[in-house]
């Protein structure tokens, strides 16, 4: 097990630590920390979960973060989609809520060297998918076609985008531009969906 990187990438808040901290007391077991892990990590259905963590349920990959009042484990798969996540904890009239906030859980933080496929799928996750979800739709990669010229990206349109009239538009005028510009590499999108489905469309 290692510490590496993690202080630097993940904070934990001193309120988060002593709240956490005085339900572990309660638990009456020695040794009990906190695991912290992305379930469905990378996908739009991921979710950041903290649950006990017995001795015997520690995993040997398992990243530690020791803090002064508790230990937390991290699972090794999860930390690219824990980049810049959270963990707070804010007193209010009710007694207090605890927070968690992972920006890159649903995808992790890519840069240039990234992998292309995870550069596309950085994008739609952050900066697409939030504007077509105020009409019920969603899109996602299919795969790559790589060609002498460059890589093509085959999309899918899905939810109130499939059957949408006007997601050639979208397509051309949002989509592939956007992605065009913030992928080096990337020379042409394609629309895989069949849009002779309107069952969902937003437009008719």
């Amino acid at each position: 097990m290692n510490t590496e990187g993690v202080l630097m990438n993940i904070d934990v808040t001193k309120g988060a630590e002593i709240y956490l901290a005085d339900l572990l007391d309660k638990q009456e077991v020695d040794g009990m920390a906190v695991r912290m892990f992305v379930t469905q990590p990378g996908t739009p259905y991921a979710e950041t979960c903290l649950a006990y963590c017995k001795p015997e349920e520690i995993i040997e990959d398992d990243v530690i973060l020791q803090l002064d009042r508790l230990r937390f484990y991290f699972e090794k798969n999860s930390l690219p989609y824990l980049e810049e996540a959270t963990v707070d904890y804010a007193e209010d009239r009710m007694g207090g809520q605890l927070t968690i906030k992972a920006p890159n859980a649903k995808v992790p933080k890519v840069s240039s060297d990234s992998p292309l496929e995870e550069q596309v799928n950085y994008i739609l996750y952050t900066e697409i998918n939030p504007g077509l979800a105020s009409h019920g739709g969603e899109v996602s990669l299919v795969e790559l076609l790589e060609s002498e010229e460059g890589h093509t990206a085959v999309l899918k349109f899905g939810g109130g985008c499939q059957g949408c009239s006007a997601v050639d538009m979208t397509l051309k005028d949002g989509v592939e531009k956007t992605l065009l510009e913030k992928v080096p590499g990337l020379v042409a999108v394609k629309d895989e969906t069949d849009h002779s489905v309107t069952d969902n469309a937003y437009y008719q």
